[in-house]
């Protein structure tokens, strides 16, 4: 005689086993491949909006690059030619 908890597990294999079955039909049908079809096309359209934005981005950060090593070298620069000066004059005044 079986027990109950054996029934339970056989009902429970048993019904995995219907799940699994009925699952991989679904998953198989032709509506499903149409679904999956339009996820992935809805995917690849954002994945190209994602990147026509990250590219804008990175054009926008290197403009900022650029612009700040500038303005570093012209401080520099400045700060030379402070510091030449400076320099000239204590030579003179002496």
């Amino acid at each position: 005689m079986m027990s109950e908890k054996m029934i339970r597990y056989l009902a429970l294999f048993a019904g995995g086993l219907f799940a699994g079955t009925f699952g991989l039909k679904a998953l198989s049908s032709k509506d499903a491949k149409h679904l999956y079809t339009n996820a992935l096309a809805t995917a690849l359209r954002c994945k190209d909006s994602v990147m026509t934005s990250v590219n804008r981005a990175q054009a926008a950060a290197e403009d900022i690059l650029s612009d700040a090593k500038e303005l570093n070298e012209s401080r520099q620069n400045a700060e030379t030619i402070i510091k030449d000066d400076a320099e000239t004059g204590d030579a003179q005044e002496a």
